[in-house]
């Protein structure tokens, strides 16, 4: 077995090394199939987000998305501005606001993922064959596997 100096085998890190490469390219092509025009890819990484997770508080929001307060506010108004957000005050905390998506964006939201995943269902289905599907299929099963570690 080939290992590298790290003691991990050479077909584990090129693995790691290609998926890496392969999941940035996909991401990529995944941002390109629906543009949301006017929005930026970190206005758009936090509407997925109150999407996926519901309300959440700026400072959440914030350390979820590796950013500074002050740049999420910034992100929070320029999304506000586009009527997709609203701010309720935190019934926990009423100094603190809540930040949850309006029914436009919503919409937004539940249109780019419907786009992605049709693109990617059509992409699969025509250059594809079944036996490389389910191949994928269980790839992504080991994928899974290897997230919950």
């Amino acid at each position: 077995m080939d290992e590298t100096a790290g003691g991990i085998s050479g077909s584990a890190a090129q693995a790691a090394r290609d998926l890496r490469v392969v999941f940035s390219r996909l991401r990529r092509r995944l941002a390109e199939v629906h543009d949301t025009g006017e929005l930026s890819p970190s206005q758009t990484s936090v509407l997925t987000r109150l999407g996926k997770e519901g309300p959440a508080t700026g400072s959440v929001l914030a350390a979820a998305e590796r950013v500074r307060p002050q740049s999420m506010a910034a992100t929070l108004a320029a999304l506000d501005q586009h009527g997709l957000i609203r701010r309720d005050p935190d019934p926990e905390d009423g100094r603190r606001q809540l930040v949850s998506l309006t029914p436009a964006g919503r919409e937004r939201v539940e249109g780019t993922l419907q786009a992605r995943e049709e693109w990617l269902a059509r992409t699969l289905q025509d250059h594809c064959t079944e036996e490389e599907r389910q191949t994928v299929l269980q790839a992504l099963a080991l994928l899974e596997r290897v997230t919950r570690m």
